[in-house]
């Protein structure tokens, strides 16, 4: 939510990563234990000092910490049981999220997957549940009980809250795979779970809008947002789901425009932004020699240079090398370009070979093809070029690729 995740450890070989937005609940919840959950429920004659009631807090925030860690872990798990690629596990303002690249390959794993979440929190409550009755037969004390039971509580509630069968909740997820199973279509279950789960968002800001007119503003507030969070997140899964439908499969040699504008090395900044840049509108070129790829230029390389000195420098002297992270393969899947451009907040890709530029590979051909695709329907005959053979689908890109070289081969002399 809040820029690039900070990396704390491995657990289990998956990193776990904190948003900077966990920091606000993490503050928030400290001080509510310390300041009013946990006075109000130790008696007065406990008479402990502030400064305890504050280590408690402390204590209560880690503890959840560990608990909602453990929960997305269950779910990560599994998820490589099954063989789903796992990126990571990333705390942030409204809980935990344990990041899949893919969607489950069926129904079964979709449900293990969902269902291990809240059984780790189930796990967790009984075993706070027996410290609290442990700590409390042999004499613990108070601040020791008080904590563990607050997380045998709050593990309660966890559980109670993520199976409301509303997606992107564990719930939702476990009614998408019953549906999944019952319509044999991931498509149409992932549809109505997230109806379900925007409509529930949107009675949580409504039940956040009434508590705040009844007075708790806080806790209204905290309701609203946490609607506004689930109805977004039902919303966009749904459509990262029909992306990754009609995308994953497809060759980025399908979707590479063969005959992109490059720019010669030698030409001035000047130039480039006269002649390129204001007549094409793209944020990143090729710079090509002789028919190589040599490097590319970006807006920020231009920046960098002072107007006034614009006609100092060559496009040569300031382009970057490529880099994994501007460049792709044309045998690549597409679903990897747009997944790439996502990360890096880029419009185009380079798709080369070696240091041969084959073609430029752009996110609005992506979504165009996208939206296509959807329009067509999912029960819709494929187009007939859809249908061809891989094995013919791979000849079409061979001779294409081999175009692209001879249009950018150095002329015989």
């Amino acid at each position: 939510m809040f820029g690039q995740p900070i990396k704390l450890f491995k657990l289990f070989g998956f990193p776990i990563k904190l948003d900077l937005s966990w920091f606000i609940i993490a503050i928030l919840i400290t001080w509510t234990l310390a300041t009013g959950l946990f006075p109000m429920l130790l008696p007065a004659e406990a008479s402990l000092a502030t400064s305890t009631f504050w280590v408690m807090g402390v204590a209560g925030a880690l503890g959840l910490f560990v608990s909602v860690v453990l929960h997305e872990l269950g779910h990560s798990l599994v998820a490589r049981r099954y063989g789903l690629p796992i990126r990571g596990i990333t705390l942030f303002i409204f809980g935990g999220v344990a990041e899949m690249e893919r969607e489950p390959d069926d129904a079964k794993t979709e449900f293990l997957v969902a269902i291990a979440g809240p059984l780790v929190s189930v796990l967790i409550a009984l075993v706070c549940f027996g410290l609290t009755a442990l700590g409390r037969a042999v004499g613990l004390g108070l601040p020791f009980v008080t904590v563990v039971g607050y997380l045998a509580t709050i593990n309660t509630l966890l559980v109670l809250f993520n199976i409301i069968p509303a997606f992107p909740l564990d719930g939702g997820r476990v009614l998408r795979s019953a549906l999944w199973h019952w319509q044999g279509s991931l498509r149409r279950a992932t549809r109505i779970t997230s109806w379900i789960g925007a409509g529930f968002g949107f009675l949580l800001m409504g039940l956040g809008i009434f508590s705040f007119i009844a007075g708790n503003f806080i806790g209204g507030i905290w309701w609203f947002l946490i609607g506004i969070f689930l109805r977004n997140a039902a919303v966009m899964s749904y459509k990262q789901l029909l992306v990754r439908q009609a995308l994953e499969g497809e060759p980025v040699s399908r979707f590479m425009i063969t005959e992109p504008v490059t720019i010669p090395p030698e030409i001035s900044v000047r130039e480039l932004v006269e002649e390129y840049v204001y007549r094409h509108y793209y944020k990143l070129f090729p710079v090509v020699e002789d028919g190589r790829l040599r490097g590319c230029i970006t807006m920020d390389e231009v920046k960098n240079i002072e107007r006034e000195k614009w006609d100092d420098y060559t496009v040569g002297e300031i382009a970057d090398n490529c880099t994994p992270q501007n460049t792709i393969s044309a045998h690549a899947d597409a679903l990897d370009a747009l997944g790439k451009m996502s990360r890096t907040s880029a419009s185009r890709l380079m798709v080369v070979e070696g240091d041969r530029l084959l073609g430029i590979i752009a996110f609005k051909d992506l979504m165009r093809f996208f939206s296509m695709k959807v329009d067509m329907g999912e029960e819709e005959p494929l187009p007939r070029k859809l249908q061809q053979p891989a094995g013919e689908r791979q000849d079409e890109f061979k001779e294409r690729a081999g175009k692209a070289r001879q249009r950018h081969a150095p002329a015989e002399r």
